[in-house]
């Protein structure tokens, strides 16, 4: 009970400093926290093999999406030299509004870059096309951990932190999330219904929903 309560407790922690972070640094440390929690939470029932590979899963699927949520962080401290939300979307505006130049040439393909590395972190935690599979598979950890972490509140940071980036999204950026939301609502639906295991329903159909709010 100890243990699980410690894990539970850094969940809460992670989930509250990346609402609560000023900068984007910042929100990728708790980031980062949030998916070692979950891996802890996931594979509780270290004595079953089912949860420790959906762990695994769920933990390497998160790291991949992490990657480009990493190299759109270095992308954005290339260009604007700093990770503070309000000045990256001061950048972001100048850009849009093709006031900022960088050796002659518009930075619109940096931003276009970063977002998309910010989205592939959205991808990850939020089980978006195409690494929608480890929430099912993350269905395999305790109860409470599948009603609280991966049907309400981990998996809707994506969606946040897709709402917090909004600014710093040129159109090809959204219109790349529009498509991926589009594609992961489709799949999540259809593969719902004729998923057997309830709790696999459950995690379809929450794919299905993430994709709408994306």
């Amino acid at each position: 009970f100890y243990r699980f309560f410690s894990f539970l407790s850094l969940f809460c922690f992670s989930m509250l400093g990346i609402v609560l972070a000023g900068n984007i640094f910042q929100v990728f440390i708790f980031w980062e926290l949030v998916g070692i929690s979950s891996f802890l939470l996931i594979g509780f029932y270290v004595e079953r093999h089912t949860a420790s590979t959906a762990a695994n899963k769920a933990f390497i699927m998160n790291r991949v999406g992490d990657f480009g949520f990493l190299i759109g962080l270095m992308v954005l401290w290339t260009y604007c030299g700093t990770f503070s939300f309000a000045h990256v979307n001061d950048s972001a505006l100048a850009v849009a509004g093709g006031s900022a130049t960088q050796a002659g040439e518009q930075p619109v393909g940096l931003f276009q870059m970063a977002g998309l590395g910010g989205f592939g972190g959205c991808v990850g935690k939020s089980a978006q096309f195409p690494l929608q599979t480890w929430l099912p598979d993350a269905m395999e950890g305790p109860t409470p951990v599948s009603a609280l972490v991966h049907s309400a509140t981990m998996v809707a940071a994506g969606v946040y932190l897709a709402g917090r980036f909004y600014p710093m999204f040129t159109p090809e950026v959204l219109l790349v999330i529009a498509y991926a939301g589009c594609i992961t609502l489709f799949i999540g639906a259809t593969i719902a219904i004729v998923a057997t295991d309830i709790k696999r329903v459950l995690a379809y159909s929450t794919i299905s929903q993430l994709g709408y709010m994306m």
